[in-house]
């Protein structure tokens, strides 16, 4: 997996009624893209992700 700043990480959730978190990449800690990310979620909380097989990278949403 290989992400750039601004991009979009999804972590889908894997419980019945466990909603999936999205937030913005702001930092790209790997080399040459890849993981760990330091992500701001949609709640404003921010975290080290080492993304796994639940989590997809998109391209920034337009404005």
């Amino acid at each position: 997996m290989h992400a750039s700043v601004g991009d979009i990480l999804i972590v889908h959730g894997h419980i019945v009624g466990q909603g999936d978190r999205k937030g913005e990449i702001i930092e790209v800690r790997g080399e040459n893209g890849a993981p760990p990310f330091f992500v701001r979620f949609d709640d404003g909380h921010e975290e080290l992700v080492y993304p796994g097989p639940d989590a997809v990278v998109h391209p920034p949403e337009p404005s």
